[in-house]
């Protein structure tokens, strides 16, 4: 069951003040600020949207983002239902055990289940389960940092080129392309000594094709649909020694571009869109998610990385003008407003609550 009207809802944004925690060996590196950037840009978009709003403060600025988030910790979220919230965004990165599980009792929540979260951010057993599931994903392999890296690279000299990223990394920090075994030995082992990601790596099949990045909507943000949905795939390109540059580093809207209608009707992007909806089927999403995906030598595309929780940046703010997200750049394709976007996006809130109670 969702909100019928968001409009009817009071919402609260909640910011990344949680460190996430090591699982398994991964560490998945917390974001300078917390999103507490695109929070505020999603609040002063609501807001224009006619949304009501629980913010920390009676009048935000919308040159100050703390004005407009709430810390995701258990006090914070305390704090936001006792200003009247009933829908919790939770514009973060959350996982088994996060304070929104029993948040999630008492309001609607926006964002993906904590559970299914920490699930999907291990690469590897996501990418094996869509496997699993007859897509087409890019092979990988798990690489242990505490363990001989020389044995454990031996068998890959002859699969170069390959990926090297962290097991639960964020965008495309960490990430670099080895051509040589020199460059994988080198590569793999500066994550490992780092620790920054944690003992956990990932090695994955290089595509040397088109990069495309595909959002999927759950089927309740949008009137009719019984099944997930993909917006238009957007392109990317310019990218940085075959990896795409941290959002952070290079707006997205520098560097990507939504797909034509003709572009789309290509049968290899034709598959992988309806590939991407069977993903998003697959693991039940709750909230928007972006699936990145490549093409190989020969033009076919294939899925390698799935992100349960994208960047959700937007226009909107003094001095935002030039940050729109992958996300909203696909929404903005089908006409949808940065506003519209992140209504349809709430009208997909989840909630534990009793209902019936």
């Amino acid at each position: 069951m969702t909100p019928s009207d968001p409009a009817e809802q009071t919402i609260a944004l909640l910011y990344q003040a949680l460190e996430p925690p090591v699982i398994d060996g991964a560490r998945k590196e917390a974001k300078p600020g917390g999103y507490s950037d695109s929070g505020a840009d999603i609040g002063v978009a609501l807001l224009a949207a006619g949304c009501t709003l629980a913010t920390p403060v009676a009048d935000p600025d919308p040159t100050r983002v703390f004005d407009w988030v709430w810390p995701d910790t258990e006090q914070g979220i305390a704090a936001a239902l006792e200003a009247g919230a009933t829908l919790l965004w939770a514009n973060t990165v959350v996982f088994a055990g996060h304070p929104i599980e029993q948040a999630s009792r008492k309001a609607w929540i926006v964002g993906p289940d904590p559970q299914a979260m920490q699930e999907i951010d291990d690469k590897a057993a996501t990418n094996a389960r869509l496997l699993a599931a007859g897509l087409p994903v890019a092979q990988s392999w798990l690489i242990d940092g505490d363990c001989d890296l020389d044995a454990q690279l031996a068998p890959f000299a002859n699969r170069l080129p390959l990926v090297v990223k962290p097991l639960r990394g964020r965008g495309s920090q960490g990430v670099s392309v080895a051509r040589t075994a020199g460059q994988l030995a080198a590569q793999v082992r500066d994550l490992a000594e780092s620790r920054r990601f944690g003992a956990a790596i990932m090695l994955e099949q290089f595509l040397p094709g088109q990069e495309i990045t595909i959002t999927v909507m759950p089927a309740a943000c949008r009137a009719g649909e019984t099944a997930p949905f993909a917006l238009p795939p957007v392109r990317r390109f310019d990218q940085i020694g075959d990896v795409a540059p941290y959002n952070g580093d290079v707006p997205v809207s520098r560097n990507s571009a939504a797909m034509t209608p003709e572009e789309c009707a290509d049968p290899a992007i034709a598959a992988v869109i309806q590939a991407c909806e069977q993903a998003a089927a697959i693991l039940a999403i709750r909230s928007p998610m972006r699936i990145d995906c490549r093409a190989d030598a020969h033009g076919a595309q294939f899925l390698f990385d799935v992100n349960a929780k994208p960047n959700l940046t937007g226009s909107g703010r003094p001095g935002r003008e030039d940050e729109d997200s992958l996300s909203t750049l696909a929404a903005a394709a089908i006409g949808w407003s940065y506003p519209d976007f992140l209504v349809a996006t709430a009208r997909g809130a989840w909630t534990n609550r009793n209902l019936s109670a």
